[in-house]
């Protein structure tokens, strides 16, 4: 993955994928037990265009898509998503840290 050439984007990116881990942890499966379908869209909505302010588009297209089944109401195939988007920010923050 290429990160930022910009220092302000690459000081940030760290807490911001801390921010969204712990966010994704807490709040996303709630959101799905509870078949909140506004707040889930919502977070995916923020996801996708917070995501695409640090070029992160492989994100902010999960976010597009958990946009979609909350729309739907597609709780199991958001449940899924969730493990995919943890996944990607994990991975994220292992090459931060290697750098």
């Amino acid at each position: 993955m290429e990160f930022s050439d910009d220092p302000y984007v690459l000081e940030l990116l760290p807490e911001f994928v801390d921010t969204w881990l712990d966010d994704i942890s807490t709040q996303m499966s709630v959101l799905i037990e509870s078949n909140n379908g506004d707040d889930l869209y919502r977070m995916g909505h923020t996801l996708k265009g917070s995501c695409l302010q640090f070029g992160l588009e492989k994100i902010a297209a999960l976010g597009i898509e958990l946009m979609g089944y909350a729309k739907e109401r597609k709780w199991e195939a958001a449940k899924l998503l969730e493990s995919k988007l943890l996944s990607e920010f994990d991975r994220i923050k292992k090459e931060l840290s290697s750098k």
